[in-house]
């Protein structure tokens, strides 16, 4: 296999979770040439060229777009931020990534509630439901494929902008999950799984891989972690499903499409749905997938923590 040709990195310059330009940032601190589909060249675009990639402009919905982004590849990363074109984007990339019929693998990121989900067993979340059938679209594809399903990111609302919000106002963690457990994996360590696939495919064809953080705990201890990590007491308040949606979810201005994925993501983790755990991140990268405690202390500027990161031990 050659690493010459650039890798075709798409999403790479998503707002919400960032997986895209994450790997393109690691990709190219390994010194690997790198192609960034974007969708708008804006500042977001500039800072990929900072990094020495290479940024086309492009609609994944759109096949010319892909198949010039793609001219030229032999490894692709494909990802895209939760939007209603999610299927369509989808199985535009692998008709067109079929047809040029030398790619030497396509990395799919999906999500792990597609594990649980079969024909006759879906979610209410039409995003969720167009990761499954995407990742079938895929398997029929015959492309070689890697199947990577994230958990909930630490970098989503639930445990970013909301926390931070409502640890600022009264140190406390507002949300409606009741005594279920999850847990949240950090955006970096998907990424770094991704472009170790992707840095050294033949090992990880036609695999899938189910990423999660290191423990999977109730919010009362998710609380103590940021309790830990700020240095300073953080308590979980169990606000009902409709109270908190009124509250927070529909007051957020969030497009509707997105809204009704967040609303089954916070019912399903009220379900328990997002008990799970897996090592997987530890053993493609080598090291343990990042704690909250660790991702709330390395981020004062969203948490406003008292605690650098360096003073906050690894965990094991």
């Amino acid at each position: 296999m050659s690493i010459n040709a650039p890798i075709l990195v798409t999403g790479a310059a998503g707002r919400i979770g960032g997986v895209g330009g994450e790997i393109v940032e690691i990709l190219r601190k390994r010194d690997l040439p790198v192609r960034a589909l974007v969708r708008t060249d804006d500042e977001r675009a500039e800072a990929l060229r900072a990094t020495g990639a290479e940024v086309v402009v492009g609609d994944l919905t759109r096949p010319e777009d892909v198949a010039r982004a793609l001219e030229g590849c032999r490894r692709m990363y494909f990802g895209m931020s939760v939007s209603a074109p999610y299927l369509e984007a989808t199985v535009t990339a692998a008709a067109v990534a079929r047809e040029r019929g030398d790619l030497e693998v396509f990395v799919n990121i999906s999500q792990l509630t597609v594990s649980e989900m079969s024909l006759t067993a879906m979610t209410d979340s039409l995003q969720q439901r167009m990761h499954w059938l995407g990742e079938q679209a895929l398997n029929w594809s015959g492309l070689p494929v890697v199947h990577v399903r994230a958990t909930v990111f630490l970098q989503h609302f639930f445990f970013s902008q909301w926390a931070a919000d409502s640890i600022a106002k009264d140190g406390t963690i507002r949300l409606p999950f009741g005594a279920a457990k999850t847990s949240p994996v950090d955006v970096r360590d998907v990424a770094e799984v991704i472009a170790a696939v992707l840095e050294h495919p033949d090992a990880h064809v036609g695999k899938v891989y189910e990423l999660t953080g290191p423990r999977s705990e109730d919010m009362r201890a998710v609380a103590a972690e940021y309790s830990e990590a700020l240095g300073r007491p953080v308590h979980y308040v169990d606000v009902p499903m409709e109270e908190w949606q009124d509250q927070v979810l529909r007051t957020s201005g969030l497009p509707k499409h997105v809204l009704d994925h967040i609303r089954v993501m916070a019912q399903l983790h009220a379900d328990n749905r997002y008990d799970r755990l897996t090592h997987d991140v530890e053993t493609i990268t080598g090291r343990p997938a990042t704690s909250i405690r660790e991702y709330v202390a390395k981020h004062p500027e969203l948490f406003g923590s008292r605690t650098q990161p360096a003073t906050v031990p690894e965990s094991r």
